[in-house]
C-alpha cells in the first residue's frame, strides 16, 4: 500500500486537490447562500417549488400536479438509467486495463503509468456514478410519493399531506436530484484523469467556473442594465 502511494503520489495528490476544490466551492456556495439567499439558483427554486405546491393544493389543480411530477419523474428516471449504462461502460473498461492503460496515459506527463493506477481511477469513477444512481433513484422515489400526497384534499386534516409537508418532500427530492447532477458533473474531471493529473486539475477548474455561473440566481433585465 505504501509503495502504491509513493509511486503514484502525483496522481493521488491531484485527485485530493480536485476533490478539495469541489468541496471548497460547495462550502463557499453554502456560505454565500446564507448571507444572500436570493443570490443562489437553488434557493430561488426552493421558493418556487413552495409557491407551486401551495397553488396546486389550494386551487385543486390536480392535472397540473400530475403532469409536472410525471415530467420530473421521467427526467430523474432517465438520468438514473444513464448512470447504469455508464457504470456498465466503466466495468467494461476495467476488464481491459492491461491493454488500454498505456494508450490512455500517452499524454500523461507527470503521473506514473500502471494498470493498478488505471483501475483505481476507474474505481473512483464507478463510485461517483453509483452515488449519482442512488441520488436519482431516491429522487424518483420521492416524486412518486409526492404524487399521492399532493392530491389529498386539505379538509382531510392529515398532517403528512399538508402543504408544508409536501413542500419539504418536494425540496428533498430536488436536493437528491441536484446531488445526482453534481456527481454527473464530477465525472468529467475523473474522465480526464485517465489522461493524467494535469488534465484532472484543468477539468476541475473549468467545472468550478461553469458551476459558479450555473449556481447564480437569474437576474432581471433591470438588474443587468443597472
Amino acid at each position: 500500500m505504501l509503495d502504491f502511494i509513493a509511486i503514484h503520489a502525483v496522481d493521488l495528490i491531484g485527485f485530493v486537490l480536485s476533490a478539495a476544490a469541489m468541496l471548497g466551492y460547495q462550502l463557499y456556495l453554502n456560505r454565500r447562500t446564507r448571507r444572500h439567499p436570493t443570490s443562489s439558483a437553488q434557493d430561488v427554486m426552493l421558493a418556487a417549488r413552495g409557491a407551486w405546491v401551495e397553488s396546486v393544493m389550494r386551487e385543486r389543480r390536480d392535472i397540473l400536479a400530475v403532469q409536472t411530477l410525471r415530467n420530473s419523474t421521467m427526467a430523474a428516471s432517465f438520468m438514473a438509467s444513464t448512470a447504469v449504462l455508464l457504470i456498465l461502460g466503466v466495468l467494461t473498461l476495467s476488464a481491459q486495463g492491461d491493454k488500454l492503460s498505456g494508450t490512455w496515459h500517452s499524454l500523461n506527463f507527470l503521473g506514473h503509468v500502471s494498470a493498478e493506477m488505471w483501475l483505481f481511477k476507474l474505481l473512483m469513477m464507478l463510485f461517483d456514478l453509483l452515488i449519482s444512481f442512488f441520488a436519482f433513484s431516491m429522487s424518483v422515489r420521492l416524486f412518486h410519493h409526492i404524487g399521492y400526497s399532493i392530491n389529498v384534499p386539505l379538509d382531510r386534516g392529515l398532517e403528512c399531506t399538508q402543504p408544508k409537508q409536501v413542500i419539504a418532500q418536494l425540496n428533498r427530492a430536488g436536493i437528491f436530484y441536484r446531488i445526482g447532477m453534481r456527481s454527473y458533473y464530477f465525472t468529467v474531471p475523473l474522465l480526464f484523469w485517465l489522461f493524467g493529473p494535469l488534465f484532472l486539475m484543468g477539468a476541475t477548474m473549468l467545472l468550478i467556473f461553469f458551476l459558479y455561473h450555473l449556481d447564480r440566481a437569474p437576474r432581471s433585465d433591470a438588474d443587468l442594465m443597472g
